[in-house]
């Protein structure tokens, strides 16, 4: 950060993004130069009986000899010079940009000393000696030389940035202006996916994400290794917020408890338990189907599904509605085997997966005594596009107060599932089978979402149906809507989950810490992103969060808002960096403030019920478990506590659907046998 300055343009790279590309290069050139250098002693000679091509040889052994010394020694200067300064000190890394237009320019050689070698080893145009070492060395040589250069290329055009043209640098376009151009490049992109091209509401949902994407972006000047090394700062930085607060005692630390009792009072609705929650969120895991399975069950995936397929289903007469299955109905026998349902009991299986349109079933549960909407979470690319068309949109329904907004990809998602819903009339047949069940949704992720608003939607034509929402996206409601879902929505989240915290508002707060935070940093960004393995494995050391930074000042006092954090320039190297001194730091950070997407500020949904872990436990003498068992402990969480998204260990594993089924079977096998002490995460 800035972004790297080669041939009169901008790349999708930095020139500290160079160290351990380098060493790996240069360790692979050292081996190739004594490999060859070998082969040119035991062979030289030889060249001079060759009956044709002698001189092919020779010009080959000398040249390749001097580009790849050429080249180890560039790459050890350029590994140095990238290594320097911090992040943001682009002056200590000056001589980067030349070094690399010269490699880069040195492919030309190289590409013409591999073509001789290619004449010498796969041609007819050498006829020497066939030393087997020097031909081996040699053919891998070549070979090598060629993935080489094909990867360099590759390398070219994927940090090839389509709006770092520098033809006019002291012209500065208006925000307008280039906000249309970001948003033309990312509209380019999404078409450039072909097989959506044809999907309903594509043009619209790719025009809405592409000013989304463009506004989040648009002047940042960062490239994908700072996001890395950002995360991994943020990471430090919010972990060192909190002790600094704790220490302070202004962080208030929620109560969690493990008693049930204590979470399930007599002003909570009673089908809102424990028990029914993990029934519900095992229907939401088997929506996901046939790749579920062979994700959980990797050698016999397969056979578990083949006793349930239906062979040739095409030709017979089925009594249920399956949507875009195969042959085999494949995706059918991963719901079945996962949900342990009869075939009879599935009334409806859509597997159609379009944008804005995702997969359901809907089933008769004889155990809850429901009609049951499942709706599958993101498991596609189409699946991410609809979840990232995250603006918010006018969602007026019967019920909710005046000019609600909501998800708008969601919105549209709901309204199909709607539509099917009516199209086959299928709830209608299903009461009548069942005129004494209830209806009830669930879904785990975009699932739950859908779920909420295809609830609110059913809501006044069946006032007593219930919603059972797993890890559901934070953006998903405004706030008076969002009040409103809590008498017939019960949410349920996991830990540190990322997509609870994941809304247009909350990426535009983490955008804006993320870019203070790189300019406070003080290291370089190859040992940050060497120390976040390091963070990864072992947890972060107490020393890191004391030297990583240039200032001391760096709580967050309000959490969502812009950190309270002053650059200071204690080296005087950072005074030579033209490009990020303190006034244009300035300008930068009140620039991005005024720049937002989000007009209205979107939220999670119905009465959240927050689950963690909890770190180490002491039984007491009359309770046996084994040191492997996880105890978790839970509480009724707000809406606004998921609105500030943070960089932790666990924030995707604590999304995925399996983990948050195991925390609720643990809790209520906890029920019985509570622990005396408890000490939390």
């Amino acid at each position: 950060m800035p972004a790297l300055t080669i041939f009169g343009r901008k790349w999708l790279a930095a020139t500290d993004d160079l160290v351990y590309p380098g060493l790996f290069e240069l360790f692979i050139r050292s081996v190739w130069f004594v490999l060859l250098g070998i082969a040119c002693l035991r062979y030289y000679d030889e060249t001079w009986k060759c009956k044709i091509g002698g001189g092919i040889v020779r010009v080959f052994f000398i040249g390749e000899l001097i580009i790849i010394l050429i080249v180890i020694v560039l790459s050890f200067i350029m590994v140095n010079q990238s290594s320097r300064g911090s992040i943001t000190d682009t002056y200590a890394r000056r001589f980067v940009p030349p070094l690399l237009t010269f490699k880069i320019l040195l492919l030309l050689p190289e590409i013409g000393w591999n073509i001789l070698g290619t004449l010498w080893v796969f041609g007819d145009y050498v006829k020497c000696t066939e030393e087997h070492y020097t031909i081996t060395v040699i053919k891998s040589l070549v070979l090598f030389d060629w993935i080489m250069t094909g990867i360099a290329l590759l390398g070219l055009a994927l940090i090839f940035d389509p709006l770092g043209s520098l033809k006019n640098p002291d012209k500065i376009l208006e925000d307008s202006v280039e906000h249309g151009k970001v948003s033309r490049i990312w509209m380019r992109r999404f078409k450039f996916l072909w097989w959506m091209r044809r999907d309903e509401n594509a043009d619209e949902t790719f025009q809405h994400i592409s000013g989304l994407l463009s506004s989040l972006f648009r002047g940042t000047d960062l490239v994908p290794s700072d996001v890395v090394a950002g995360c991994v700062l943020l990471r430090v930085r919010q972990k060192r917020e909190t002790l600094e607060l704790r220490r302070l005692n202004i962080l208030d630390s929620p109560q969690y408890t493990v008693d049930e009792n204590e979470i399930f009072t007599s002003d909570i609705p009673n089908w809102m338990t424990l028990e029914w929650a993990h029934h519900y969120i095992k229907l939401s895991i088997a929506s996901y189907g046939w790749l579920f399975v062979l994700y959980q069950n990797t050698c016999t995936g397969c056979c578990k599904l083949f006793k349930r397929m239906t062979c040739c289903s095409c030709f017979r007469n089925n009594e249920q509605i399956v949507l875009d299955d195969n042959c085999c109905l494949c995706s059918l026998a991963g719901v079945k085997y996962l949900s342990n349902l009869s075939e009879d009991d599935i009334l409806l299986a859509s597997f159609r997966n379009h944008l804005c349109e995702i997969p359901f079933c809907v089933i008769a549960d004889h155990k809850a005594s429901s009609i049951v909407i499942v709706i599958r979470g993101s498991l596609s690319l189409r699946d991410l596009i609809t979840d990232i068309a995250a603006a918010s949109d006018t969602f007026e329904v019967n019920g909710l107060p005046k000019n609600s907004q909501a998800h708008r990809g969601m919105i549209i998602g709901a309204k199909v599932i709607l539509k099917q819903l009516e199209q086959y009339n299928i709830l209608k047949k299903a009461f009548k089978k069942y005129p004494n069940y209830n209806l009830t949704l669930t879904g785990h992720s975009l699932g739950a979402g859908l779920a909420v608003l295809l609830g609110i939607m059913l809501r006044p034509k069946y006032p007593l149906l219930r919603v059972y929402a797993f890890s559901t996206p934070a953006g998903l409601l405004s706030r008076d809507a969002a009040r409103i879902t809590e008498s017939f929505v019960f949410t349920i989240g996991l830990g540190d989950d990322l997509v609870m915290r994941l809304s247009v508002d909350s990426t535009e707060n983490f955008r804006t810490s993320l870019l203070i935070t790189l300019q406070a940093c003080k290291l370089p960004k190859y040992r940050v992103v060497l120390n976040g393995f390091g963070y990864a494995l072992f947890g972060v050391p107490d020393r890191d969060l004391e030297r990583t930074w240039r200032n001391n000042n760096i709580i967050n006092s309000i959490p969502g808002q812009l950190p309270l954090l002053s650059i200071t320039n204690d080296d005087n190297t950072i005074n030579h960096n033209n490009h990020y001194n303190n006034d244009e730091t300035i300008i930068f950070q009140k620039d991005l403030t005024r720049r937002r997407y989000s007009k209205v500020r979107l939220y999670n949904a119905g009465r959240i019920l927050h689950i963690r872990r909890l770190k180490n436990y002491h039984n007491n003498d009359s309770i046996k478990k084994n040191n492997n068992d996880k105890l978790y402990h839970m509480r009724w969480a707000q809406p606004e506590d998921f609105m500030e998204l943070t960089v932790m260990p666990r924030m995707l594993l604590d999304h995925l659907p399996e983990n948050l089924e195991s925390a609720l079977d643990t809790l209520i096998k906890q029920q019985d046998d509570l622990p005396v002490h408890l000490d939390v995460v």
